[in-house]
């Protein structure tokens, strides 16, 4: 599902990750980390797609906002278990969005 992000600018965090074959909690700490985002101040929505590399785009009003989610509790041991046992790789990126625009088909 395509998230519903307000008119620009607001901000992107892009998260890239690779998996290992290592799967037990995994589902469980992702389906609480999307609830927990869904509490913070400032979270506008999410869209994550998983075919071999996974991408995770989060979506938030401000660096501030961003800045108080890697420092909630809950995430910062989600983040330690994420490199201790479920990601070979990961890269986070975090971007302004200045522009956006959107097609839907039912509106033709």
């Amino acid at each position: 599902m395509i998230a519903a992000t307000p008119n620009p600018p607001y901000y992107a965090v892009i998260f890239s990750s690779v998996r290992t074959e290592f799967e037990e909690g995994y589902a469980e700490t992702a389906e609480e980390m999307v609830r927990l985002a869904e509490e913070q101040e400032g979270y506008l929505g999410y869209e994550s797609v998983r075919d071999g590399l996974g991408i995770t785009v989060s979506y938030w009003a401000s660096l501030d906002a961003i800045r108080n989610w890697k420092q909630q509790t809950d995430h910062q041991v989600a983040q330690k278990l994420g490199r201790a046992n479920w990601y070979a790789a990961y890269k986070t990126r975090i971007c302004k969005v200045e522009r956006d625009y959107e097609f839907f088909e039912s509106e033709k």
